[in-house]
This record gives C-alpha cells, structure tokens and sequence, in this order.
C-alpha cells in the first residue's frame, strides 16, 4: 500500500526544495524527475553509473540491498524514499546544466539556392534544420528566400534520461511505453521548444515554417518517429528503415500553436544500423568524397563512426568509443558542460597543475572533468613520466606528487586535483585511464583497419576532418600524442565541427543534394569490426600509451 512521504533536498546553489509524493514503487530518480528535478540517469537507471549519486544527509533510504541510514552516498536509481529524508543532490548529477552544444560547423563545397520547399517570400518563407545527436540537439532557423541562417538553439536531448548511449535507448524501447516517451522526448520535449526558441530569436512566427530537415544517428531518427529501433540491438543490426523519408509534423507529434500540422520535414538518408544520416551529412558537407587525395573523417561522439575515401571508394565503420569520451563510467566524468574542466595541463620537476573550465569557474567549484580534458590528462602525463606504457601510475614518478595530490583507493592509485578529502573531490584514477585507453583503441583500431583495407597509411591522407562537438574542443596534439590519432599529423587534421547539422542545411537550401547525399549513401562499404580478423590484435596494441 501506497504512503505519503517528504524529503527534503538540497541543491548545490543553496535552494532547498520539499517533495511530498506518494508511491512504494518508483525509484528516487522518477520521483526526482517527476518533481522538475532530472537526474543524470546515464545508464539508463541500470546502476552501471555514477551519474545520479545523491549524498543521503539525513534518514534512511531503501535499496536492493537493504535500507541505507544517513550519511551515505547513492544512486538515486537504485534507491526509492523510506520515509522522510534530507538529500544534496552534486550539481555534476543533474542535467539542466547548460551543455556545450556544437552548433558550428563548415561546409567545403559549393552549392545552389534552390531550397528543397516551395516558398513565399514574407509568407511561409522559413525552415529548420535539426541535428538530432545522442546527447544534445540543435536547430537553426532558415530564411528560404535568401539562405541565410536566421537564429538557432541547442539543448540536451531530453531522451537522456533513457540512458547516455544508442545501446541504453535500444533497450529502454523493448518496452512499447518507454518507446513512446522516447519520442515524446525527442519531439515534444526537445524540438519543438528549441524550435519556437529559434523563432523568438528571429523574431519569426511558427506560421511561416514551411517545411524542416533532420539529420541523425539511425537510432535517433528511429526513435523520431516513433519506430521500434530494438532491431538495431541485435545481429545483424537491420534498420527498419535507412533511406531518406518525409514526414508530417503531425505524423510525429510536432504540434505547436499555428505550426501547420501538414508541414513536411525531411530525414536525412543513413548508411546502416550504427552509420546513421548524420554521417551521410558529414561526407557530403565536408567535401571528403571529392578530395583528390585519400581523406578520413572521424566523428568522435557518443558513438564513433570513421570514414574513409580512397581513390574515390567509400570505406566506414563505427566504433562504441564514445560514451567514455563523455565522462559515461569515469570517476568524476561529466559531459561538457558549465563548470566542467575542460582542458589540464600537468608536469612534473616541479609539479605543476594547470586546469581551465567551461565558464572560467575556479576548480575548487568545478563539478566534473569532461573528455578533452582526460585527453590532455592522458598525453601530459604520459609525456612527463607520471603513467607508464600500460596506463599505470609509475611508482617513482607517484612518490614524488605532493601528498595533498596523492589518494589510494582499495589499492588503486588516483591523482586528485583538489585539495578536499570530501565525496566531491575531482580525481583522476587508474581504472579511469584503463576505460579512457579502452575508448582511444577503439578508434585508433578502427582508423587502422580502414587504411589497411585500402593498402595506404596513414602518412598518405591529405586530410582528416574531425568532426562533431568533441572534436572542436580536443587538443589534436595531445589526441596524436596517445595514439586516439596514431600516425596522423597535426597538420592534417581539420577541425569542421557539427557536419550533421551542415548536412541539414544543405539540404534546405539545394535540393540537389539529398539526390547526391542518396548517391553516396550507396557508395559505401561498411566494414563490421567484430568480424575484421585483424581487429582484436590491433585492438590490444592500442591499449598501450606510446
């Protein structure tokens, strides 16, 4: 039988809140989310994270193992209310924080004004293009009459609750409730307020939106319209659908006052089941398949997916690096955000720690390190003796660190950056480095067996666009330096940002490139690292630091 309980919370800027519910069943992260406050749920509430630990300050909490009395730390996942109780939820365990979405981008090819949707100009006159990623979303506000970009607004995929990766989502959706509150998620929730966000920006009405693009992962654009993606899940991976489609706003729930609900929207063509339209997008808007010269693109995200063009062949392959990249399993890992350290600078002889944050806020206040700055923790400390071949810490090396940087944790040694002893201290351990090692030599593996297939090295590439948000903020010397980008030099690489959005753009505004977009879509082998026979071993050869 149902109770009525209260707990109090405490947020990290000081506000205290009272939640009054009442339920037995629901986890303490439901009735969180239920009360406006989401937690950072990124495994999906499966425990496998410490996205959405809470300190338990006072009373008790019931969990699988029993009740658990004040003070503790849990997850709010694996814990439902026993009663009153008093909790501090850590500001790296909520999602309202602004994230740092990827909204630039640059397009390498030339192209016509002939946008894909009739118009009339001071009439309907305007579009969108989305890029639905993963973890954030973003939308730009197009006029059709001229091409230019008008506004735009990102946010974080309010899907994210669901889990933190494709894999999560997938699963989440075997169950026909949770699929549609997927799509509720994506639409409702995220499209459609960044959309009349964009339109307040330029000063536009809904009512002159005449038609939308989107690009996206294939889980994504799946879930978008409310297709089951749990076919994805399983070998060998088939898509229900991986063409490009047209839809009506109504047909997916994107409903707003005096947006017209026969508006069509455009998705975006894909390539396979973990090669979505999003990839399509950033061959095409980056110009790789016409370079004259060999040429790769990476897009290190929440997945990572790597293409290369050789001698005009179209070789892929994804990768399930990314959640590692973006804090997912890592002690104190954050996806970027306010506040989170985003670049590290380390040396020894002397020691010296030099940090920098999202939002220039001093490190003392810093609620998490995201996954540029476990790159430059990875090449400067390598470089300056601190982590050995193998990932550890060197034993002479460690000894010499400052005390007050030095922490031993069930006998695994960690580097802390600040000085308090306390739950919130930022640290950096070895089982850290071992999953960051895992994430790198999944790509470096992958890039190998694309240049291997193609009989070239990697000395041979004219270019490497970098793209998606990770790889605007990364430092490409220090992703060189661990072996993320072996053999690559830095003078090869171009940074070319949010491609999938470009994609999106392009195709409102000429319409002959969803024609060429479907052409490359063909083109493209897709290679499956699983059953690559030279995967494995190069796999483990990646696992070391150079």
């Amino acid at each position: 039988m149902s109770h009525a309980a209260s707990i109090q919370v405490e947020l990290e800027s000081g506000e205290c809140r009272e939640i009054t519910f009442t339920s037995d069943h629901r986890s303490l992260a439901d009735v969180l989310a239920a009360h406006a406050l989401p937690l950072n749920t990124r495994c999906g509430q499966r425990g496998l994270c410490r996205g959405c630990e809470v300190e338990l300050r006072d009373g008790s909490l019931r969990t699988e193992g029993g009740t658990v009395t004040a003070p503790a730390t849990v997850q709010a996942c694996r814990a439902r209310p026993a009663g009153e109780a008093l909790i501090h939820i850590p500001a790296r365990s909520r999602i309202e924080h602004r994230p740092q979405v990827g909204e630039t981008f640059a397009i390498a090819i030339p192209y016509a004004h002939q946008p894909l949707f009739r118009f009339v100009p001071g009439g309907r006159d305007t579009a969108f293009a989305v890029d639905v990623g993963t973890t954030t979303v973003v939308v730009l506000l197009v006029d059709l009459v001229t091409g230019e970009v008008l506004s735009r607004a990102g946010a974080f995929n309010e899907q994210i609750r669901f889990g933190d990766n494709v894999i999560t989502r997938i699963e989440a959706a075997r169950k026909p409730e949770n699929l549609i509150a997927m799509q509720r998620a994506i639409v409702m929730e995220t499209i459609q307020p960044l959309l009349q966000r964009a339109c307040e920006r330029a000063g536009r009405s809904l009512e002159r939106i005449v038609g939308g693009a989107i690009a996206g992962n294939t889980t994504m654009l799946h879930l978008l319209v409310g297709e089951d993606p749990t076919p994805l899940g399983i070998a060998p991976f088939a898509p229900r659908f991986i063409k490009g489609k047209q839809v009506f706003a109504s047909g997916i729930n994107l409903i707003a006052d005096s947006l017209a609900p026969e508006t069509p929207i455009q998705l975006l063509p894909g390539i396979a089941g973990y090669i979505g339209a999003d990839i399509t997008a950033g061959v095409f808007a980056s110009g790789m398949a016409f370079d004259p010269t060999p040429s790769l693109l990476v897009d290190i995200g929440t997945n990572g997916e790597i293409v290369l063009q050789s001698g005009g062949k179209l070789t892929a392959c994804a990768t399930a690096a990314g959640p590692a990249f973006e804090g997912c399993g890592l002690l104190c890992g954050t996806r970027a955000r306010e506040g989170a350290v985003s670049d590290l600078w380390l040396t020894l002889n002397p020691f010296q720690l030099e940090t920098k944050t999202i939002g220039d806020l001093p490190l003392a206040r810093a609620n998490g390190l995201c996954g540029s700055a476990y790159v430059d923790f990875l090449a400067t400390a390598r470089s300056s003796g601190l982590l050995g071949v193998t990932g550890r810490f060197d034993l002479g090396a460690w000894e010499k660190l400052p005390a007050q940087n030095r922490l031993t944790d069930d006998g695994e040694r960690a580097l802390r950056l600040t000085e308090t002893n306390g739950a919130g201290a930022l640290r950096i351990s070895e089982v850290d480095v071992a999953l960051l090692l895992q994430a790198k030599a999944a790509i470096g593996a992958g890039i190998e067996i694309l240049l291997a297939t193609a009989g070239i090295r990697a000395a041979d590439l004219g270019r490497v666009y970098l793209a998606g948000g990770f790889g605007m903020h990364l430092n490409v010397a220090h992703a060189i330096a661990i072996g993320l980008l072996a053999g690559i030099r830095a003078e090869q690489v171009r940074v070319v940002g949010n491609t999938a959005l470009a994609g999106a753009l392009l195709a409102l505004v000429d319409r002959t490139t969803l024609d060429e977009m479907e052409n490359l879509r063909t083109q493209v082998e897709v290679i499956e690292l699983n059953l690559a026979a030279e995967f494995e071993d190069r796999y483990i050869e990646h696992l070391m630091l150079p």
